[in-house]
């Protein structure tokens, strides 16, 4: 018995979906990040669940019963990635310091006036400011010289600068290499060292996927470097915990703020259309001595992507 029109239409329709999300799943199985548009589409891994359950229906009106099975197994592939990554678990030392960290990338300095009057409504101890160009530390460090006395910068124009403020003393170091400035320190926490680093790899553009993954690479390794002393890894990291490389930087040990708060999947960028859909792309990440009690997202006119600040506490390692 030959299949109507309508539905050899279904069954390709059905197939010609599943098999583009299958290539972006089995990557996401298989602990790499392929090639583009692969990378680019893993970011958005929640809202494959919509072409998928296209899929199903288009299966299911055609009567293509193998198609059915394909997409029930995806489906349940994408169910199961769609859990937080990696283990937690509360500090057990006594609380040290609590303090809070705003990360904001403000677009080429435009979102810059935005970000003032949030910080002065925050009242955050760190800073970590991406794409911050002359303009924009010209402001910042005018307008807060007096609240936060230490800062490290790399001064560069258009999205190669960044800043760090902090009310805490600062030690400088190398920082992370990079084609966009990743300045770092150690911060004296009330006696206790802490190391910061601003992390704003490369964006996984299309012809740019190993650069990205190399300065990602980066950052794990400033990550594993001193698993003794307590870190604060913030910024845009231009990945989600879909990445393969950014899952690596987690395996050092460290763990996503937004998680520990309950806002693992709460999307940061695009801003205009976060609400309905996009990715978790910035990120603060802590090593094992924090524990971390709140995170907000904020919208911030001007540029693409939503603030971060977070309520962290430093505990005693046991």
């Amino acid at each position: 018995m030959t299949h109507g029109p309508g539905r050899r239409l279904g069954s390709w329709s059905a197939a010609l979906l599943l098999a583009g999300v299958s290539v972006i799943v089995g990557c996401r199985v298989a602990g790499t990040d392929g090639i583009t548009p692969v990378p680019q589409l893993l970011a958005f891994l929640p809202w494959l669940l919509v072409p998928t359950g296209l899929a199903l229906l288009c299966a299911l009106l055609a009567r293509w019963w193998p198609g059915l099975v394909w997409g029930v197994a995806v489906l349940g592939l994408l169910a199961w990635y769609l859990e937080p990554y990696g283990k937690t678990s509360e500090p057990g030392g006594q609380p040290l310091a609590s303090l809070r960290v705003l990360t904001s990338n403000v677009e080429f300095g435009r979102g810059t006036p935005a970000l003032v009057p949030q910080i002065r409504r925050h009242h955050p101890d760190l800073v970590f400011v991406e794409e911050c160009e002359y303009t924009c530390q010209a402001m910042l460090e005018r307008d807060f010289s007096a609240t936060y006395p230490h800062r490290q910068a790399v001064a560069a124009g258009g999205s190669r600068g960044s800043l760090v403020l902090s009310r805490f003393p600062l030690k400088a170091t190398a920082g992370v290499p990079g084609t966009m400035g990743m300045p770092g320190a150690v911060a004296d926490v009330r006696g206790h060292a802490v190391r910061v680093q601003l992390a704003h790899p490369m964006p996984p553009l299309p012809g740019q996927v190993g650069l990205w993954k190399r300065e990602l690479g980066r950052l794990r390794t400033f990550a594993a470097a001193d698993p003794r002393t307590p870190t604060i890894l913030a910024g845009d990291f231009n990945a989600s915990q879909d990445h393969a490389a950014f899952r690596r930087i987690l395996d050092t040990g460290l763990t996503d703020a937004a998680r520990l708060a309950g806002h693992d999947r709460t999307p940061s960028w695009p801003s205009r259309t976060a609400s309905v859909i996009g990715a978790q792309i910035d990120h603060v990440l802590l090593s094992p001595d924090f524990s971390a009690t709140d995170a907000r997202f904020l919208r911030l006119a001007g540029t693409d992507h939503r603030a971060l600040v977070v309520d962290i506490t430093l505990h005693q390692r046991r």
